[in-house]
């Protein structure tokens, strides 16, 4: 096979709660993770070397690339001697609490998984996953998933989900280490868990409102009330629940139906929205 091609969607976060701090610095979460039609493109091939290209300058080459991560830890447990050409075509927001580096280092597992014909499990590549980032296992399944842990510990929730999606990205890049850094922990104790609330609420917008929460969204907005502003205008346009997901800035909502596209797209004049059916 000469090369791979795989799409890698975004994901939203249905509720976040930052539980404690872990010894190892880590911190251990609880939260709903919903995969999204909303896709970066990756394509791979044999190469002599491990290389990287995309077509965005936001995306690091370095050592934080996940990507390139991704491919040396795969090459290396499977013992494989060539290098791989990874082409990265990002669509989805870096820095925007959706995602995108961590499914983009999952698809790259999989498309080496086709290209080299390895032939591993889902499980074998979640445990590869689990070595690059906490959400990456998350991608290689993705649909909806219960995620505990450091994100890594995922529960797979066969749900049907009844709702459009809009997602409004300010251009605000937000470091996931800053917000944890500045976050002021909630007590949590006694809560039922979101996995309970969701699946209980996932057809009761009103309920979802009043029970499920982001943790970061306090911080965030008292930053950059432009962001708390984008979810105050969702509710307005008709969304029945609205968020931000993980540590910002991309604010989500769910909407029945979506009659006017013009009046979202205009409302959020200089900003990315993406509206997924």
């Amino acid at each position: 096979m000469e090369s791979v091609k795989v799409l890698s969607p975004a994901k939203i976060n249905i509720g976040l709660r930052v539980l404690r701090k872990r010894p190892d610095g880590y911190h251990d979460i609880e939260t709903i993770f919903h995969e999204v039609k909303l896709f970066d493109e990756i394509e791979v091939e044999v190469s002599d070397r491990i290389e990287f290209e995309t077509d965005s300058s936001e995306v690091p080459l370095d050592f934080e690339n996940l990507c390139l991560r991704s491919a040396r830890i795969f090459i290396e447990s499977f013992g494989i001697h060539s290098g791989v050409r990874i082409f990265l075509k990002k669509v989805i927001p870096v820095g925007a609490g959706l995602g995108g580096g961590s499914s983009d280092a999952a698809g790259v597992l999989k498309a080496l998984n086709i290209l080299f014909e390895t032939g591993a499990d889902g499980d074998f590549l979640c445990e590869l996953a689990g070595l690059i980032g906490s959400d990456v296992p998350f991608f290689i399944r993705g649909g909806t998933a219960y995620a505990t842990g450091r994100g890594e510990v995922i529960e797979p929730l066969q749900v049907d989900f009844p709702y459009k999606i809009v997602l409004v990205y300010p251009n605000i890049k937000i470091s996931t280490a800053w917000a944890y850094g500045n976050l002021k922990l909630r007590d949590h104790a006694g809560k039922r868990s979101l996995k309970e609330i969701f699946i209980q609420y996932i057809n009761s917008p009103e309920n979802l409102k009043m029970e499920i929460e982001n943790d970061f969204e306090e911080l965030v907005f008292s930053h950059y009330p432009e962001v708390g502003k984008i979810k105050a205008k969702l509710y307005e346009l008709g969304a029945l629940f609205s968020l931000m997901s993980g540590s910002g800035s991309t604010v989500f909502g769910f909407f029945d139906e979506i009659r006017n596209e013009e009046e979202i797209l205009s409302a959020f004049g200089g900003y990315r929205v993406f509206i997924l059916r």
